[in-house]
Order: structure tokens, then C-alpha cells, then sequence
């Protein structure tokens, strides 16, 4: 007997113990794993990254409807009356466009005199800028005059009316100086350092030209080596050349398609995943198209199977970038007040090997973007200096980095982040005050270039992505007390181990000949932050907020201001 209840309380006791290091959470990640299938997010972007896409065009409109069937054959119904149809439904938004929408059908560009073009389309998809309306079928063929980078001066003494006008400057804007004054093209070449252009000279990154119906033009964007050529042969005297364009430019219609895993108990409540469409990329965006298609299928089909049942509703929603997002939470105010976290998956499946990116998550505005030192770094996109008005803070940046740490414990998935840069699908949601962040990976040497291809795609790295996406949505939209009282205690130590970098950045500071006064400041700007954010996680909860939660919450704060008075007192002593 006595034996058996010494027994029993051992078990017990281990079985308490493994509770306490196991979480809600952590039971997502073998059903995701398990069924997530990288393969299926590969074959999607394959399927799209064929395609040049922009709102409107054949390609964006056939990658709609690819996701369209991918959601069926999971299992989502069409919506007829609205989300409350059923617990999976989908609808696509029509939308008549204000301008036409435009695609590129073939180009080339030859030396006159030489036997083989310096550009053609087959190879270089990227090189007819956007706009750009059909030559004559032989082409157009004019002299080729080089104004430099495009200036004013550059221009000054030079006849371009009926010719071909070449600069080193963005196409767009050498379009805008050179067709007011009679041009009958530009080409222009402008690529940034991080693409490496002297060593990828093939390379070209899309770009865009003015349009305007009544004067249709065209726009040749150039590679590093076509650039070289042309310099080349303009300085053994003048060059004529000719541009051959066929394009289609038409009246259209803007799909969006939005899909809902529906909530059972708060489905006005939501979290939101976010992928752009249009571009004509592999990385940007084909792999948030297919990794989000694949999201939604696996949802789908745990939900079918009843292993997971969501109480808030989860939307994965598919359009033109920032445009759609925006639409989404500006059209409806009543939807829009539900909106609870915000996810933007954008070029999220590079092969880091090939492209030199890395995984990042962008954060929402906080102190890393005032003072951006140590471990956080801004990529060569580049970010500008916020001020502290300009700060949000919330757990969400924490909270999803977590996510994705998790779901790299035990293989070689990389995970960063960095200080807030904006330009994707998250701004929108920042706009209207909605916690909103980008997973994506930078600096990658094709970005949106034509060498942006589905040879640059990685399988694993969307499935890394889209567990990690799915185990942050699944958490927070069926949480439960003990869920929020984990996330709290989760929280509280990325706080406090900031804290503890920043103080130790600060100290190396103050050697450096900074003040005491503006390093104690840096960390009671991070300490206010942390403890306004996690002064939100009462929201996590599905059934509001406890007295355990509030009263969790309160011991996290105490320990984080506890903890900045000691290292503030530190940084101040003599």
C-alpha cells in the first residue's frame, strides 16, 4: 500500500512537472509539422512565379483563381450570404479598375549593325518597363543619345526629339524629362549595390514608366552589361538602335481573394495573414502566395479532422500588395474593430544559400528603431531614425519571434529580426493602429530582379514559415487562461533579458563617451515599452481577462521596473 502511493505521488509529481514545461503551444507544433506540406507551397509557386503579374493582368488573375481551387479542394465553401456561410468559407472581391492593367508579351533591344540583340525578354523578363505600350512590329529605330544621370544639364545642348534617350538613372524618371521632349524612348539603368550588379550583370529590377493613353511610349530597363555595351559603342561614335515591344494594355478588374477559418465563440474577432500577389517574382511573392495556400489548407484540414477548433476567426486574404490590405480593414469599420493581429507574408521561402537573404522578423515600431545598436541591425532596405511618439508598443513583435524560435529548436532554420522598416502588407495594419508584422528575408541579391526565379525557392524554408505563422494564429485565437498566463511569463523575459543587453550596450556606451543621462533614458524608454506591452496581453485570453491575469501582468511589470531602477542607478553611479 505504502509502496503504491509513493509510486502513485512520484507519477504524479513528474506529470506536474512536464506540465508546467509543456504549454498549449508547444501541442501545435507536431500536428503542423506533420501536416504541413512544403512541397505543396513549392508547386504553388511554381505555378505562379510563371506568370508576370500586376493587379488586374492575366497572371495576378490566373493566381487567384489557383488559390481559389487550392481552397476548395480543402474543403472551403464560397461564401452566398457571408462569413457566417459555414466554419470555412471564401469569397473573391471584384473591383473595376481606374486605370488599365498592363502585361509584357516579348521585347528586344539590338545594336543596328549587330546580329544578335543585347536584350531580349526570354531572358531578361524584367526589361520593358511597366507601361510601356507596343513599338510597330519591325520596331522603332532611332540614334541613341546619352544624357548621363539625367539632369537638367545633361540635357542641355542635346537634341533627343525623335530619338532614343539612354541615361544611368532610373528608367521612370529619365521617361518623364526625355518624352517632353520628343523622345520616342528611354533606357535607363539604375540597380543598387546589395544586387550586386557587377556581378550579376545580367540582372535588371522591374520598374515602371508614366502612363498616358494619348501618347503611348515605351521604356527599356537595362542590365549592368547591356549598360556596359552601350557605353562601349558610344564611344567609338554614334550608335543607332532598335526596340522591338509587344505589350497589352486593357481595361480589367481587381480580384482579392479572402478566405475565413471561422471562429466558434468570438468570430468577430480575428487574426489576419496578409500575401501580395502582384510582382513578378519567385521569392517576391510566389512564396507568400504558396505558403499562405498551404496555410490554409492545413488549417482546413485540422479543423475537419476536429484537432483544432478556432475561437476567434482566422483570415487569410490574398490581392495587390498594401492595396488590398488596406481596403480590407478601411471598408468595413465594424470588421476592422475585430482585427486583432495583423501577419504579413511577404518573399518569406528564399534559399538563403543562393540568395544571401536571411529570415526576418520586421518588428513593429519600438526603441530598436530610435537606437539601433548591438544585435539589431536594418537591412539594406533601409529604415529611417522614428521618434518615440512614433512607437507601438505590444507583445506581438515578442511574441511571434518566439514562434519562430520554437520552430527552430532542433534544425538549422536561422531566425532574426530587425527594427522597423515599412513598405509591405504590415503597414496598412499599423496605419490603423492594429498590431502588424512582416516576416520576409533581406538582403537578397535578386530582389526584384528577373534573376528572382523558382530556382531561388526553398520548400523547408515555407514550411519553417508557415508552422511558425500557424502555431502564433492557432495560439492567440484559442487561448485560454493558462495559455495567456504562459505568454505573460514568456514576455517578461525577453523584457527583462533586453534590459539586460541594453544595460551592457549602455555600459560599453558610457566608455565611449556618452552620457549617463542619455543611457538611462534608452532603458527607461525599453522598460515603458515592455510594460505597456505586456499591459495588453489582456487581451489574449478568448474569455477576457482574470484576476490571475491581471494580477500576472502586474508582477511582470513590478519585476521589469524593478529591475531598470537597478541597472538606471548602475549607469549613474560615480
Amino acid at each position: 500500500m505504502k509502496k503504491t502511493f509513493l509510486l502513485s505521488l512520484l507519477i504524479l509529481s513528474c506529470a506536474i512537472v512536464f506540465a508546467q514545461k509543456t504549454t498549449v503551444v508547444d501541442s501545435y507544433y507536431p500536428l503542423l509539422r506533420n501536416l504541413y506540406n512544403g512541397n505543396n507551397a513549392y508547386n504553388t509557386v511554381a505555378f505562379v512565379e510563371k506568370y508576370w503579374r500586376i493587379a488586374g493582368n492575366t497572371g495576378f488573375n490566373e493566381s487567384i483563381y489557383r488559390v481559389e481551387k487550392i481552397l476548395q479542394e480543402a474543403g472551403f465553401k464560397k461564401e452566398v450570404k457571408g462569413e457566417a456561410d459555414g466554419p470555412l468559407t471564401y469569397r473573391i472581391e471584384t473591383r473595376k479598375m481606374r486605370r488599365p492593367t498592363w502585361e509584357p508579351v516579348s521585347s528586344s533591344l539590338t545594336i543596328v549593325g549587330e546580329s544578335a540583340p543585347l536584350l531580349e525578354s526570354v531572358s531578361n523578363r524584367n526589361m520593358i518597363a511597366i507601361n510601356s505600350a507596343s513599338t510597330p512590329v519591325e520596331g522603332e529605330t532611332a540614334e541613341l543619345i546619352y544624357v548621363g544621370k539625367g539632369t537638367p544639364a545633361d540635357f542641355q545642348d542635346k537634341d533627343v526629339k525623335g530619338k532614343i534617350v539612354f541615361g544611368e538613372t532610373s528608367t521612370g524618371g529619365l521617361f518623364r524629362n526625355a518624352i517632353s521632349k520628343g523622345a520616342i524612348g528611354v533606357m535607363g539603368y539604375s540597380m543598387p549595390k546589395y544586387t550586386q550588379p557587377e556581378k550579376n550583370i545580367h540582372s535588371i529590377q522591374f520598374t515602371s514608366i508614366a502612363y498616358d493613353s494619348a501618347k503611348p511610349r515605351w521604356g527599356i530597363v537595362l542590365s549592368f552589361n547591356a549598360k556596359e555595351k552601350l557605353k562601349a559603342a558610344l564611344a567609338k561614335g554614334p550608335v543607332r538602335v532598335n526596340v522591338k515591344v509587344v505589350s497589352k494594355i486593357y481595361p480589367s478588374e481587381e480580384l482579392t481573394i479572402v478566405a475565413n477559418a471561422r471562429g466558434t465563440e468570438k468570430p468577430d474577432e480575428r487574426f489576419v495573414y496578409s500575401a501580395h500577389v502582384q510582382e513578378p517574382g519567385a521569392n517576391d511573392n510566389a512564396t507568400g502566395v504558396g505558403t499562405l495556400a498551404e496555410m490554409a489548407r492545413v488549417t482546413a484540414a485540422l479543423i475537419k479532422q476536429k484537432k483544432f477548433l478556432p475561437k476567434r476567426t482566422i483570415t487569410f486574404l490574398w490581392g495587390d500588395e498594401i492595396v488590398s490590405t488596406r481596403r480590407y480593414i478601411q471598408d468595413d469599420s465594424v470588421r476592422a474593430k475585430g482585427i486583432k493581429w495583423g501577419l504579413s507574408l511577404d518573399m518569406v521561402g528564399e534559399d538563403v544559400s543562393k540568395t544571401g537573404g536571411t529570415f526576418l522578423i520586421e518588428k513593429m515600431p519600438d526603441p530598436s528603431a530610435i537606437w539601433t545598436r548591438g544585435n539589431d541591425k536594418h537591412t539594406e532596405w533601409g529604415g529611417g531614425v522614428l521618434k518615440e511618439s512614433d512607437m507601438f508598443p505590444h507583445y506581438f513583435n515578442d511574441f511571434l519571434l518566439n514562434r519562430c524560435r520554437q520552430q527552430a529548436k532542433g534544425n538549422d532554420w536561422i531566425v532574426n529580426s530587425n527594427p522597423y522598416e515599412g513598405g509591405s502588407d504590415h503597414q496598412p495594419f499599423l496605419n490603423a493602429k492594429i498590431p502588424g508584422v512582416l516576416m520576409w528575408h533581406f538582403t537578397d541579391v535578386f530582389y526584384h530582379t528577373d534573376g528572382d526565379r523558382l530556382n531561388m525557392v526553398s520548400a523547408k524554408e515555407m514550411k519553417n514559415v508557415g508552422v511558425s505563422a500557424l502555431a502564433a494564429a492557432f495560439t492567440l485565437c484559442s487561448a485560454n487562461e493558462a495559455t495567456a498566463l504562459s505568454l505573460i511569463d514568456e514576455i517578461s523575459k525577453n523584457a527583462l533579458d533586453r534590459l539586460q543587453a541594453e544595460y551592457t550596450l549602455s555600459k560599453e556606451a558610457l566608455q565611449n563617451g556618452s552620457t549617463a543621462e542619455k543611457e538611462q533614458h534608452i532603458l527607461k524608454v525599453w522598460s515603458d515599452w515592455y510594460k505597456t506591452a505586456l499591459g495588453r496581453m489582456s487581451d489574449i485570453n478568448v474569455g477576457g481577462v482574470t484576476i490571475k491575469i491581471q494580477k500576472k501582468i502586474e508582477e511582470a511589470q513590478s519585476n521589469i521596473g524593478a529591475k531598470t531602477d537597478s541597472f538606471v542607478g548602475l549607469l549613474g553611479a560615480k
